[in-house]
């Protein structure tokens, strides 16, 4: 089966990277983790590194879409590099630390080569404290648009293959990456899994911070979404 390239968007990370960056190079499947420093202010980049992790820096932050881009064509330098066949990406966030090293099932349905994007389906318990108004809205969206129901549309952590990532490129902006990617990927036919992962991550909290980062995200997936129901199938 293909190997994995890992590619970690992060962000103002420096506590957790490491603990996750180890968890990923831990997994047998995976050959290289790229993590993205998306403009942090902290020492992310160094801990990253510290940690065995490929570093590609953004000067300034340009979003998740922008960060896994860069991170996908880094994955791809290396292909070009080293020689082989082209790895399977998978998508990781942050912040998971030790949990990371629960995602090599995830990946197994696209090495195997009978899913082209499998989307980690995460217990209730660790994902948002919010009220799951923006997982409804694009559950319901991408159903409608493509027929297909996805439980968790917004999770990040996900495998996929390169032409599956074609499929999606370029990346919807913000926080709509996620659900634009699976109508986009389901738009062309591809095979798309959900698979039971047992990760924790930093939940968004229901403060005031909180609040805002939802009020994005609802902007951000509405506004993707509606460019592809205008776009059509």
């Amino acid at each position: 089966m293909s190997a994995l390239a890992a590619v970690v968007p992060a962000k103002d990370e420096a506590e957790r990277i490491g603990a996750t960056v180890a968890a990923l190079r831990a997994l047998p499947e995976v050959e290289l983790v790229v993590v993205v420093d998306d403009g942090s202010s902290d020492d992310t980049a160094a801990a990253a590194a510290d940690a065995g992790a490929l570093v590609v820096r953004h000067p300034t932050n340009l979003g998740k879409a922008a960060a896994m881009t860069t991170g996908a064509a880094r994955v791809a330098e290396e292909e070009t590099r080293r020689g082989g066949p082209p790895w399977v990406l998978l998508f990781a966030d942050a912040d998971l630390e030790g949990s990371a090293a629960h995602l090599g099932p995830l990946a197994e349905p696209v090495r195997a080569g009978v899913a082209d994007l499998a989307v980690a389906n995460i217990p209730r318990a660790a994902s948002s404290q919010g009220g799951g108004r923006v997982v409804r809205l694009a559950r319901g969206q991408i159903e409608t648009m493509t027929g297909r129901r996805v439980e968790q549309p917004l999770n990040g952590m996900r495998a996929m293959t390169r032409e599956a990532f074609g499929w999606a490129s370029p990346l919807a902006a913000g926080w709509g990456v996620e659900a634009a990617m699976l109508v986009d990927v389901l738009r062309a036919g591809g095979r798309v899994v959900e698979v039971p992962v047992p990760l924790t991550h930093r939940a968004t909290s229901t403060d005031l911070a909180g609040q805002v980062h939802r009020a994005r995200q609802m902007r951000d997936v509405s506004r993707a979404l509606l460019e592809r129901r205008f776009r059509g199938g």
